[in-house]
């Protein structure tokens, strides 16, 4: 597959083979549930571009669209992106006022001039510490929520601002408040009680998540979910603005053929339970 519009006719075909592709992929009923995405290298892809760090971000943007696009058309019900880590509030005041003006027009424009959460029926969430969100970025991310609230099909969480640990410390003090407030007893809290309150609470498990730019780290997101037993890893070489729906549809196939054929190999659960692929089928702890 590629996303090059080039040639003449070429985006229809290129549409037909995706609907193709996303038909057969749904009825193998071995698409994950809930994928995650670490959109990592928007600032090296700037830089190999020589242009504004902003550019990167905006390209990034566009890759984010095909992503969601073909995982919503090959039966995904969930996405989680890492859209804003709380540690990006370290970085100069340009780039973070440049980030969040990109989010801003993002989530209206999936809203309102995109089709791509009316086509799939996408209930938008912004989760995260939303309290650190200038006045004018919540009025964006309440406006799409109440906009989507009734689309039934597929979800899109936007993590935003958000980390891992902040989540887990999110759902630990919730479940200590419900204690002391006598709503459970302290020692009825166990992980189903950490699920409940996490940020992703009432979506469906973690089954795969997909870093891009070579970098194999969590970079503290989903960090209690890819914890589970099962949940497949992927480390992807490019830069996240180069990332497109070929990628996607190979990953996406990966895991299909692997639950399809493998799922009852000793040593493919093995692999998945201790340890992470990357594209070139290398295995890394």
């Amino acid at each position: 597959m590629s996303d090059t519009n080039s040639f003449p006719g070429l985006p229809q075909a290129f549409n037909f083979l995706k609907n193709l592709f996303s038909h057969a992929l749904r009825s193998s009923d071995n698409v994950p549930q809930h994928v995650g995405l670490i959109m990592d290298g928007n600032r090296r892809w700037a830089k190999r571009k020589h242009v504004e760090v902003k550019e990167g971000h905006n390209a990034g943007f566009h890759s984010m669209g095909r992503a969601l696009e073909l995982c919503y058309e090959a039966g995904v019900k969930t996405a989680t992106v890492f859209a804003f880590s709380i540690e990006n509030y370290k970085r100069s005041a340009a780039e973070v006022d440049s980030l969040m003006n990109l989010a801003r027009s993002g989530i209206r424009q999936v809203v309102q001039n995109g089709e791509m959460a009316e086509k799939f029926g996408i209930r938008i969430r912004v989760i995260g510490d939303r309290r650190l969100l200038s006045e004018d970025v919540m009025r964006e991310v309440e406006t799409a929520e109440e906009i989507t609230k009734n689309n039934k099909r597929a979800v899109l969480n936007i993590c935003f601002p958000y980390t891992g640990r902040d989540e887990l410390l999110h759902s630990i003090k919730a479940n200590v408040n419900r204690a002391l407030a006598g709503e459970i007893e302290a020692t009825e809290i166990d992980e189903k009680q950490v699920d409940d309150f996490l940020y992703t609470a009432g979506s469906p498990p973690l089954d795969l998540l997909i870093r891009t730019s070579g970098v194999t780290r969590l970079s503290d997101f989903l960090l209690w979910q890819v914890s589970r037993r099962g949940v497949v890893i992927e480390f992807v070489d490019c830069l996240w603005p180069d990332f497109g729906s070929r990628q996607m549809a190979w990953i996406l196939l990966k895991y299909a053929y692997n639950r399809t054929y493998r799922a009852h190999d000793p040593d493919f659960e093995e692999e998945a339970d201790c340890g992470t692929t990357t594209n070139r089928g290398k295995k890394s702890i």
